[in-house]
């Protein structure tokens, strides 16, 4: 899978990001991802999945399928569609853009049983993920953790506040 990495940049700044799309158009490492990410929690195992949007949405349903579990979408800037629609909403701390993004998912979607794993394609700053797990928190679910294709994380205290498992760290890409 290494291989298939592909840093991009064309701007001549040093800016770059990673373009996962060759991963994603071959089979072998959409037929095995969804195992890979789902190895390192197994005890206690999740009870459902959730994810940001994109890619979050694509391997949590990976990783979901895989366990034989439901996957709980979470939105970014969610539009409440009826007023009695009850929905947890936090805001993100800064990401890699400085930005704070609104992300929510509706309350009836985790349960205070549930034991929940957050998956997602690339931890940069963990603002995301933060949010992911003030969400399962609200929701008096138990946060198990994240499992991501990517750790592009600086600090490990963020690593450890989040449990972050990956497939591959920055430096072995």
């Amino acid at each position: 899978m290494a291989e298939l990495y592909v840093p991009v940049t064309d701007r001549g700044d040093r800016s770059e990001y990673v373009n996962l799309q060759p991963w994603w158009r071959d089979a072998i490492v959409v037929a095995g991802i969804g195992e890979l990410l789902a190895s390192s929690f197994t005890n206690p195992a999740p009870t459902v999945i959730i994810g940001p949007p994109a890619s979050g949405h694509f391997l949590g349903g990976l990783v979901a399928r895989y366990l034989g579990l439901g996957f709980a979408a979470v939105r970014k800037e969610p539009v409440v569609a009826v007023d009695s629609d009850p929905w947890i909403v936090v805001t993100t701390p800064p990401d890699y853009h400085d930005r704070h993004l609104e992300l929510g998912l509706r309350r009836g979607s985790l349960l205070s049983t549930d034991r929940v794993l957050a998956v997602d394609d690339i931890v940069d700053t963990g603002s995301q993920l933060t949010a992911l797990k003030q969400i399962v928190e609200l929701a008096d679910a138990q946060w198990l953790g994240a499992s991501v294709a990517i750790d592009l994380l600086d600090r490990n205290t963020t690593r450890r506040d989040l449990n972050v498992r990956t497939i591959f760290h920055n430096r072995e890409l």
